[in-house]
């Protein structure tokens, strides 16, 4: 595993933890949404916030992240609290939309820079951070009884796959760490917020 240099070693697991919350709390949100009991906020908290990340390092053989680390876990409570305990007109009818956007964002490019260190090549690299993003957002999608949104046509893999293809891209051109996240984390979540505003959605085959 390649080493972070000493001025990221801070900001990569806060990274993590960002995008972690932000799914725990869009996995609550659908709970709420549902009318469901604490444990099942709970679990699709910890579902939607761990999914993507355990199916990563299972794939680029690193130890699961949250077994090692009992942070992720209480992060995921943590939001499953704050969502049950909150009044219910604080959150907005799109919350959940925004909160996975951000989440998106954030766990694609961290999904993409752990691969990387790893020893995953560029492009399964890229992968691994779309698989990081999305896999917690279609299991909460199918636990909740929704259509998964990778058979809805607005965009959110593509999305992904802008901030982990961007970011890698700038890595290899030796763009900084951290300007490289920020570029490929707001790329793929302006995509995605526009979608979210405006509707963008891919076409869908026709013939």
């Amino acid at each position: 595993m390649t080493p972070l240099p000493p001025h990221l070693s801070a900001v990569f697991p806060l990274l993590d933890l960002i995008g972690i919350a932000v799914f725990a709390a869009s996995g609550a949100l659908a709970a709420a949404q549902l009318r469901q009991t604490m444990v099942t906020f709970a679990f699709f908290a910890v579902i939607t916030g761990t999914g993507g990340g355990t199916l990563r390092d299972l794939l680029i053989g690193a130890p699961v992240f949250w077994i090692r680390d009992a942070s992720a876990l209480a992060v995921c409570l943590a939001m499953a609290a704050i969502v049950w305990i909150s009044p219910r007109g604080l959150w907005r009818p799109r919350a959940l939309d925004w909160f996975d956007a951000v989440g998106l964002a954030a766990y694609a490019v961290y999904g993409a820079a752990k691969a990387l260190r790893f020893g995953v090549p560029p492009l399964p690299a890229a992968a691994m951070g779309v698989v990081t993003a999305c896999v917690g957002g279609i299991l909460r999608d199918v636990l909740a009884g929704e259509p998964s949104i990778l058979l809805r046509p607005e965009i959110y893999v593509s999305a992904a796959a802008l901030a982990a293809g961007l970011f890698i891209g700038l890595t290899l051109l030796g763009t900084p760490f951290g300007w490289a996240a920020v570029a490929g984390g707001g790329a793929g979540f302006l995509l995605r917020a526009l979608a979210i505003a405006r509707g963008l959605a891919l076409p869908a085959y026709r013939r």
